[in-house]
């Protein structure tokens, strides 16, 4: 859908203005400081590994390939391994086992889902309440947006008989239309239908329903959407002309602290080559502490278990070119 929203409700995948603003160099993303970007080191166009999934049209086929190489499954085949194995080698099938066993335990723990992450994906850091006077400082004169990516959806939930935002993109959402209150910035949320979905679910996209719930539980209309990609290189080639087109000159991207540095990645290795000059800045969310007991962090827990797939899904991805 296009066209302009002119009475409030939010109806746009793009619209063009007359404003322009100066062009501003374009920087690589990376840790966030206040006013500027920094620098993840990026290699430009897309991985190899990745336009091999395309060209052989393969790209629905990602979800369940990433969930076979997500825990537990690897570690379950490696126990199964270790047991077929020690009945001829009694040491090495036994170290196989202890070893698959530890893996299980630790793939499920706040703790290793912390150091993961930390050194695995080396994510930006937060934008603190205490940043954001001088970041609109910094913005002044500007043309900023906020850039929510789109985490999921439920095609219904019957409590609210209709479509629903799932827990990560709710939190997205959330958190971007705080961030845009205070920094008086409008707001693009980037989702269609995920390559996970059913093919037979109905059409709702992910963008129309946070559009629903900004403008219906938050009194906020979203400015933009996109309701055509699919995946995080799709949000980049979707949202970028819209940004372009409005003579926007900032984008700050909202996504989980684990998904930025891909986010940032796919954002940056689009504008480059159509010369779009945007400059991105970090807004991740998603980084609280646990405020459980110290030792419980050492104790499996469903937090933990996710955090620790969805750590190593975006290495995966981060490593796949995705």
């Amino acid at each position: 859908m296009t066209g302009c929203a002119t009475d409030g409700t939010t109806k746009v995948s793009g619209c063009a203005s007359d404003w322009r603003p100066e062009p501003v160099p374009v920087v690589r993303p990376g840790r966030p400081t206040i006013g500027r970007s920094a620098t993840i080191s990026t290699t430009p166009g897309p991985h190899p590994l990745n336009s091999l999934f395309a060209n052989l049209g393969a790209l629905g086929w990602k979800p369940a390939l990433s969930m076979l190489l997500l825990p537990p499954v690897p570690l379950l085949l490696l126990l199964l391994l270790g047991l077929w194995w020690r009945r001829r080698r009694t040491v090495s099938g036994g170290l196989l086992v202890v070893m698959s066993l530890l893996g299980l335990w630790f793939s499920q723990c706040r703790v290793s889902a912390d150091w993961l992450e930390a050194h695995l994906l080396h994510p930006p850091a937060v934008l603190v309440p205490a940043d954001l006077p001088a970041l609109k400082r910094s913005l002044a004169g500007r043309r900023p947006v906020v850039l929510v990516l789109g985490g999921g959806a439920d095609v219904y939930a019957p409590e609210f008989d209709g479509p629903m935002l799932s827990d990560h993109s709710l939190q997205r959402l959330h958190y971007g239309l705080w961030l845009a209150r205070r920094l008086d910035a409008p707001v693009m949320f980037s989702g269609g239908v995920g390559r996970a979905q059913r093919s037979d679910s109905p059409g709702t996209t992910e963008a129309d329903t946070a559009a629903r719930i900004a403008e219906r539980d938050y009194g906020r209309p979203l400015r933009w959407l996109d309701n055509q990609s699919a995946d995080t290189r799709g949000n980049a080639r979707a949202s970028l002309p819209v940004l372009s087109r409005e003579g926007l000159s900032d984008v700050l991207l909202v996504t989980h602290r684990w998904h930025m540095p891909r986010a940032l990645r796919a954002f940056q290795e689009a504008a480059e080559p159509a010369g779009l000059k945007l400059r991105f800045m970090a807004a991740p969310m998603g980084a609280a502490a646990s405020s459980e007991a110290r030792l419980l962090d050492w104790l499996p827990s469903n937090g933990g278990q996710a955090k620790v797939r969805n750590v190593l899904r975006e290495w995966f991805g981060w490593i796949a070119g995705a």
